[in-house]
């Protein structure tokens, strides 16, 4: 019987962990961390905003079948999230790039 409960509280911590693909925390106008394959455009695009418009929080990128998402936090200003959305590379859709059903 406690392997079913021991099991059940996997699934649901592997269902609801917080997995993104990238990741850049920002401080002050800094990146101070990072983490995933990040591409260099837009990591270089990314330092370049943050220092003409110094911000601070967090940009998450996660990445289901379909859609890649950008996620920031409270603090990133609006103006800023706009930038950092066009500086952001689209088109990186992976092995299905170019076919069409």
């Amino acid at each position: 019987m406690e392997y079913v409960i021991v099991l059940a509280v996997v699934v649901i911590f592997l269902v609801f962990k917080d997995r993104p693909v990238m990741m850049l925390k920002f401080e002050g106008g800094e990146l101070i961390q990072s983490k995933g394959n990040i591409p260099n455009g837009f990591l270089i695009g990314c330092k370049d905003i943050a220092h003409k418009q110094p911000f601070s929080g967090k940009i998450k990128v996660y990445r289901n079948r379909f859609a890649t998402k950008l996620v920031f936090s409270k603090t990133v200003p609006s103006k800023v999230k706009q930038r950092i959305h066009n500086v952001f590379p689209h088109n990186s859709t992976g092995k299905k790039r170019g076919r069409r059903a």
